[in-house]
């Protein structure tokens, strides 16, 4: 009960009903529209309200659950000690395996070995290993050879004796995302019955050690296509429960089939809405389960491992790539997931340095040392609006995944293109708002770099969804795009393990991609050109709208790498006129309020005489009267910032 001073206090400060607050709303909005306002409508198919109450979380089952209790949408366990995860690439065991131990001084708990051959030998797999505790480092195996690295590391703990509670290990072998959803082919038969029959077999081999996982769910790769938060939730789940189907059939119990999975999603800069999704996963996961009847919990309990976006990174302005990270990084860890990694910054266009790596490492290591991230399981459990959010997630996630199961299943419902299309949808809509910045990526499409200029280690990195010949999009060789060697099998002759092409199928295959490339192919090309064409910001008229016209013209044109001449103001358009001229800029700017525009442009243009493109910055109400007198070119809040600029790169020839 509340003593006597809670209560005095509640009588101070009595309840307010949220009718008194939609009515306070109502009066500040002063007659706009308060859906149009203040609530926001997600790509994911659920608006978000301004604010949350009580109320709000009436009806929802979920809340009842504790940590670690069924349905897991607070967590899994009773605590929150995620493992930090770095990945390394086998170019050769020896340099790789001297990287791993590096890091797991450097504070790694996990290491990721990403093989691009099909099958590292029995002695480079010793060296590979050397030197590394199996009983405290998780260790994951991924890219080609999967397979057979997995038997390799069976033999090997058997012949040393290990404890089975202690070895922790994954195998992403994933023939239903990686191969199949990238390749369009399973690339070991035609319906994939023996990869998972060799699935099957090496999960029986491997039943002793219970925490060994040798089904890989790449749901990372959908958002990476530019999938919404819902998809990828969907279709992550759609493939893991392909698995439990396909593994059951060829004859394990739902506990082995699940017991095998271990599902890798990404987390993105949507920074609440990533927490609810983790959240909503684990949900619907054991809702997925519970219907076959489990023997034990470990079948309802998923295993989610994190990455931050690749989607995400930016290849300009790239240190940008770090704050994405840690705040990615803050909404897995609140969210409890099993492992994490951190990309560095560099990832999108170099294997990444001892200094991105570490500083990727750096991230959580601060997360769990200095913020103690790890001390507290599901601290975001009861907000009203992360609740609302978890729930709203759970059921557009729930529905799509009924679609795809009422079509047969993740693999009917990708053959049939179902799956493509939700998620091409998405992909479309994503490069609109970023081209018309109603989506922003820092560096790129807003407040760029004006004085950075590409090195030549980022040719290869900036290539547009389609511009790569074999369409996989992913292809890190130092060879120009469309000659990447990729092959059927999915070995990829150009070593970088990651191509995602194949034969011609007749199925269409998902395509990664990074959001910024678009830009960043049109910045590339401004700055391969060997000129530096030149805006020249003509600010006049008012002096206050001339400055922010100037400003926003001037982040316009710099992300295509047209070098941006400000100015503070210009009393004197003749003098305004003349000092562009001298700058040699090929491009004139008027920067003045819209008022100004009627009697300012004509005379600029006459004083211009034709020796720059002039550009009106804003859409004054004077715009069809100025358009009559030959002043064509407008940029403004509502331009396809992309498309616009690609218009002017090629008025200048380039």
């Amino acid at each position: 009960m509340a003593n006597n001073k809670e209560q005095r206090l509640l009588a101070e400060f009595p309840p307010v009903p949220t009718e008194k607050w939609e009515e306070v709303i109502t009066a500040d909005l002063k007659g706009a529209d308060y859906r149009k306002k203040l609530v926001w409508k997600t790509a994911e198919g659920f608006d978000v309200r301004p604010y949350y109450r009580a109320e709000d979380l009436e009806g929802i089952g979920h809340l009842e659950a504790g940590i670690g209790e069924f349905p897991y949408v607070r967590s899994t366990g009773g605590c929150n000690n995620w493992r930090i995860l770095q990945t390394i690439r086998i170019e050769d065991p020896e340099s790789a395996n001297a990287q791993a131990r590096k890091a797991i001084a450097g504070g790694a708990e996990a290491i990721s070995f990403v093989a691009k051959c099909s099958e590292v030998c029995e002695n480079g797999f010793n060296k590979l290993l050397d030197g590394i505790d199996l009983g405290a480092v998780e260790l994951t195996f991924s890219g080609a050879g999967a397979e057979s690295t997995a038997n390799r590391f069976l033999a090997k703990i058997e012949t040393e004796g290990l404890d089975p509670e202690k070895v922790r290990a994954n195998f992403v072998i994933d023939p239903i995302i990686a191969k199949f959803s990238l390749k369009g082919a399973f690339g070991c038969c035609e319906d994939g019955s023996v990869c998972f029959a060799n699935l099957k077999e090496l999960v029986e081999k491997g039943a002793k050690y219970k925490n060994l996982r040798f089904t890989g769910v790449s749901g990372h790769l959908f958002h990476n296509s530019g999938s919404t938060i819902v998809q990828e939730l969907a279709f992550t789940l759609a493939a893991g429960h392909e698995y439990v189907v396909k593994l059951m059939e060829a004859g394990l119990s739902a506990d082995r089939a699940a017991g095998s999975i271990r599902f890798s999603m990404a987390v993105s800069s949507d920074y609440f809405m990533e927490i609810a999704k983790f959240r909503a996963a684990r949900m619907l996961w054991a809702n997925i389960m519970k219907a076959y009847e489990p023997k034990c919990g470990r079948a309802e309990k998923m295993f989610l491992h994190a990455v931050t976006s690749k989607w995400n990174l930016s290849v300009y302005d790239p240190y940008v790539n770090m704050l994405r990270g840690t705040t990615e990084a803050m909404s897995a860890s609140i969210a409890g997931v099993h492992s994490l990694e951190v990309l560095p910054f560099d990832a999108a266009y170099e294997a990444p340095t001892e200094f991105s790596s570490r500083i990727a490492r750096n991230v959580q290591l601060l997360l769990k040392n200095e913020s103690h991230f790890d001390s507290v399981v599901d601290p975001s459990g009861g907000s009203y609006y992360i609740e609302h959010l978890t729930q709203s997630i759970a059921e557009q996630a729930w529905a799509l995944f009924r679609q795809v199961e009422d079509k047969g299943g993740y693999i009917e419902a990708f053959k049939a293109g179902f799956i493509q299309e939700k998620v091409e949808d998405s992909a479309n809509k994503k490069d609109h708002d970023l081209a018309t910045r109603r989506q922003i990526l820092l560096g790129t499409n807003q407040y760029p770099n004006f004085n950075e200029e590409a090195g030549q280690e980022i040719t290869q990195a900036v290539v547009s969804r389609s511009g790569c010949g074999c369409g996989c999009g992913d292809c890190k060789s130092d060879r120009p795009a469309g000659d990447c060697g990729c092959t059927a099998e999915g070995n990829c002759s150009c070593g970088c393990g990651e191509c995602t092409c194949g034969e011609e199928t007749g199925i269409r295959t998902l395509k990664p991609y990074r959001g910024a490339m678009a830009f960043e192919e049109l910045r590339l090309r401004v700055d391969r050109s060997g000129r530096h064409p030149k805006a020249f910001m003509l600010t006049c008229g008012s002096l206050a709208m001339a400055r922010a016209r100037s400003q926003f013209s001037s982040n316009f044109f710099g992300c295509a790498g047209i070098r941006v001449i400000d100015n503070n103001f210009f009393s004197d358009i003749e003098e305004g006129v003349g000092k562009a001229v001298e700058s040699g800029a090929e491009i004139v700017v008027i920067c003045a309020a819209d008022d100004d525009y009627a009697t300012l442009a004509p005379r600029i243009k006459e004083l211009l005489a034709g020796r720059a493109i002039l550009v009106v910055a804003g859409a004054p109400a004077s715009m069809d009267e100025l358009k009559a007198e030959g002043i064509g070119n407008f940029i403004n809040v509502r331009s396809n910032v992309l498309e616009t600029l690609k218009w002017y790169v090629a008025e200048l020839g380039i």
